[in-house]
C-alpha cells in the first residue's frame, strides 16, 4: 500500500479512500466531506482538521487554520515531514489499514503535525502563540511537546497519550515512540538537559529516559524502564533502573515494531 511518493499523490489516494467510505457509511458522508472533499489540499485539509480539533472560545477555528496554513506552506521540510509520518504509521502500526483512516483518527499524527506549527512558531520568534498551542495540544490530546523541541522525519507516536517531551530533547529520524513516554529532566537544572533519542529507536510504553543523555541509534527501551544513563547504539535498554540486557540485530527497531527483550 505504502507506494506514495509526493504529498500530491497521498492526497488523491486519501480522497479515492474517502469516496469510497461515502459509499458505504452514509453517517459519515458531511464529515467526510468537510474534512476532505471540501478541500484542494492535502495541506489544507490537515489545517483544517486540526483548527477542528484544537480551537477555543478564545480562539476561533479560523485564526488556527490561518496558522496552520501558513505553518504548513512556509517549508518544504515541513511538508516532507508530513508524507513520512503518515507513511510511518501505515508501514508500523498493524491496526491502521488505509492512509484515510491514518489522517482522520490517529492522534498521534494529529498532536506531531499540530506541534510542528508550534515549532516553527517558536523558531520565528512567535513564542507566546507557540506556547499557547502547546497547552491546547496538551488538553486536546495529552500529548506534551515543547516547542523548542527538535524532531524528525518519519516518526510514529502510537497512541501517543501521556507523551511528554521536553524543551532541549532531540528525536532523529524514523523514531516509533509508544503511549506515556517521558523524555524528561532530572531536576531543576537549566541548559541542555533532556534526551537525544538517534534514528531507527524504539521507545516501549511508559518508558521514563531522564536528563542529558544519549540513547543511541537502532536502540530499544523496553516498556516500562527507567532510562537514566547513554544507551549505546543497537543495545536493549530493560529495568528500573534500566541496564542493557542485549543488542538488537536489526538495524530500525522503530519499524520492527517488536517489544520483546530479543534483538
Amino acid at each position: 500500500m505504502n507506494q506514495v511518493s509526493s504529498l500530491k499523490l497521498l492526497w488523491e489516494q486519501i480522497r479515492e479512500e474517502a469516496q469510497q467510505v461515502c459509499k458505504t457509511e452514509p453517517a459519515l458522508i458531511k464529515y467526510i466531506d468537510a474534512t476532505i472533499l471540501a478541500h484542494q489540499s492535502l495541506l489544507s485539509s490537515l489545517s483544517f482538521l486540526l483548527a477542528s480539533k484544537l480551537h477555543h472560545e478564545s480562539i476561533t477555528e479560523y485564526v488556527l487554520k490561518d496558522i496552520f496554513d501558513d505553518a504548513f506552506s512556509s517549508e518544504t521540510k515541513t511538508q516532507k515531514a508530513i508524507l513520512r509520518d503518515i507513511k510511518a504509521l501505515i508501514d508500523r502500526d498493524s491496526a491502521c489499514h488505509t492512509f484515510l483512516s491514518a489522517f482522520l483518527y490517529y492522534k498521534g499524527f494529529h498532536a506531531l503535525q499540530a506541534w510542528r506549527a508550534t515549532h516553527l512558531l517558536w523558531s520565528k520568534n512567535r513564542r507566546p502563540l507557540a506556547l499557547m498551542l502547546q497547552n491546547r495540544i496538551s488538553v486536546v490530546f495529552d500529548v506534551d511537546i515543547h516547542p523548542a523541541a527538535k524532531i524528525g522525519q518519519g516518526v510514529m507516536l502510537d497512541h501517543s497519550t501521556g507523551l511528554v517531551v521536553g524543551e532541549t530533547a532531540v528525536i532523529e529520524d524514523c523514531v516509533s515512540i509508544l503511549q506515556g513516554v517521558t523524555l524528561g529532566g532530572t531536576g531543576k537544572e537549566s541548559g541542555d538537559r533532556h534526551p537525544k533519542v538517534r534514528s531507527g529507536v524504539l521507545i516501549g510504553p511508559g518508558a521514563t529516559i531522564l536528563g542529558n543523555i544519549e540513547i543511541g541509534e537502532g536502540s530499544k527501551i523496553i516498556a516500562a524502564s527507567v532510562v537514566l544513563k547513554d544507551v549505546p547504539p543497537h543495545s536493549v535498554a530493560s529495568g528500573v533502573p534500566a541496564e542493557i540486557v542485549g543488542t538488537t540485530n536489526i538495524g530500525s527497531p522503530a519499524e520492527i515494531m517488536d517489544h520483546g527483550l530479543s534483538g
